[in-house]
């Protein structure tokens, strides 16, 4: 059949999709655009924010347009919670959970037999290993997404992700590091990931994130890998040194802030302060002086004063991180802050959003400038309008003048000029 899959959402999705892929693809079934007519559309959702729920809705009804009689399979957060109003929507025949689905295919098959919808949504809150996805390539990119846990136990009073995905399981070491060899033979660059990598290894006896990575390192065939988000208490001392000391972890990392003030912090069950937050910071700098940070920030948390604001963008402003990533509160049904008082106006969160957000474009500029004429170390990803197109192991993004041969190596770059969001780079022979 000809099949096609649609991602929202995270890095773990992207993952997911690629995993359920793989079984389809060993059945003989042909991989095309969801933009083109197909036998099967495989949504794969999010609901992390209003947006991304109603985004994937959107998605869902979307296939229709290209086959009518099309066979709509929906999977992820969305459907965990809430199967039987997709699975009530035109064209869904199948909907799977945040579990089982390594079983879409036998699925699929149970479907096109009978012709009776399939609802395989199992509670997350059932006692579950990690589940059997597992990956040896990544379709159509040149870094590749290595999910080594499910499941978040940090219960942050904002995040319906916890009811979702259930409690931490970690990836048995022996899998992570099959898996990393294999991905490690087609990409340059692995990314590891999870809704909490940072947690791996706490349902482990006497295993631990850190001890992950010291055997990643250890792997001879692994050429560069990227820690895709940790929170800043889960930056052991060994996970810091690790990437101090390695020449295959990159000296980028994506930290967390959320919040700006200690009271807000405390609202939405952050398990830390500003002061330590800033303190670990410093910390790591000291270690890692070329440290590249970027970071996640709500904004219009319930109760947010301007003062509480100010704070937030003044430590960030400190701290000096790389980009932002700034999101507007989304209350979600079934969380703690849903049920908080003082909403702060949409016009206000607006405001702030704007603000955060050319904070973050004049930070990311000073970023490049502060790079102009020192070389870097590109994965060339794509060509688009006559450049190729890549990542630093910094983060940086780059375009520049290449042989399209190059696309899925790593390359060195000088950093020539500052073009905010993609700088200009110059390759060298």
């Amino acid at each position: 059949m000809k099949i096609a899959l649609t991602t929202l959402g995270c890095k773990v999705n992207s993952y997911e999709t690629e995993a359920v892929w793989e079984k389809l693809n060993a059945l003989g079934h042909e991989r095309v655009d969801d933009s083109e007519f197909a036998d099967v559309y495989i949504i794969n959702t999010c609901m992390v924010t209003n947006t991304a729920e109603a985004k994937s809705r959107q998605m869902i009804r979307h296939p229709l347009k290209h086959n009518p009689n099309a066979i709509i399979v929906v999977m992820g957060c969305l459907t965990q919670l809430k199967a039987e109003e997709i699975l009530s929507i035109e064209g869904v025949k199948i909907v799977v959970g945040t579990k089982d689905r390594d079983l879409i295919p036998q699925l699929l098959d149970r479907f096109q037999e009978t012709k009776i919808p399939i609802n395989h949504v199992n509670e997350t809150s059932e006692p579950t290993t990690y589940d059997n996805l597992v990956i040896n390539d990544f379709f159509d990119h040149q870094r590749a997404f290595l999910k080594i846990e499910d499941g978040c136990n940090n219960f942050c009073s904002y995040c319906i992700i916890p009811y979702t995905r259930g409690r931490v399981r970690s990836k048995k070491r022996e899998l992570v590091l099959q898996e990393a060899e294999a991905l490690a033979r087609r990409h340059v660059e692995i990314v590891l990931t999870g809704i909490h990598t940072g947690g791996y290894g706490e349902d482990l006896d006497g295993y631990s994130f850190g001890d992950l990575l010291e055997d990643l390192e250890r792997m001879p065939k692994l050429k560069r890998i990227r820690i895709s988000s940790i929170e800043i208490n889960e930056l052991t001392d060994q996970v810091v040194d690790v990437i101090a000391a390695s020449s295959k972890f990159v000296h980028h990392l994506h930290v967390p802030l959320q919040g700006g003030s200690d009271r807000i912090l405390k609202l939405m069950n952050r398990k830390y302060d500003t002061l330590a937050y800033k303190e670990k910071i410093d910390s790591l700098r000291k270690k890692i002086p070329d440290l590249s940070l970027t970071t996640d920030v709500i904004v219009g948390f319930p109760g947010e004063t301007d003062d509480d604001f100010q704070m937030g963008y003044d430590l960030i402003k400190e701290i000096g991180f790389s980009e932002l990533h700034v999101f507007p509160f989304s209350k979600r049904s079934g969380t703690v802050a849903a049920k908080l008082d003082e909403e702060v106006p949409s016009s206000v969160k607006k405001d702030r959003v704007h603000k955060l957000l050319e904070l973050s474009q004049s930070l990311s500029k000073k970023r490049i400038l502060d790079r102009i004429g020192q070389t870097v170390k590109v994965v060339v990803e794509r060509e688009k309008d006559g450049y190729l197109m890549g990542h630093s192991r910094e983060y940086i993004h780059l375009k520049f003048k290449g042989s399209s041969d190059l696309i899925g190596s790593e390359v060195d770059c000088v950093v020539e000029a500052e073009a905010y969001p993609l700088s200009l780079g110059r390759l060298l022979n």
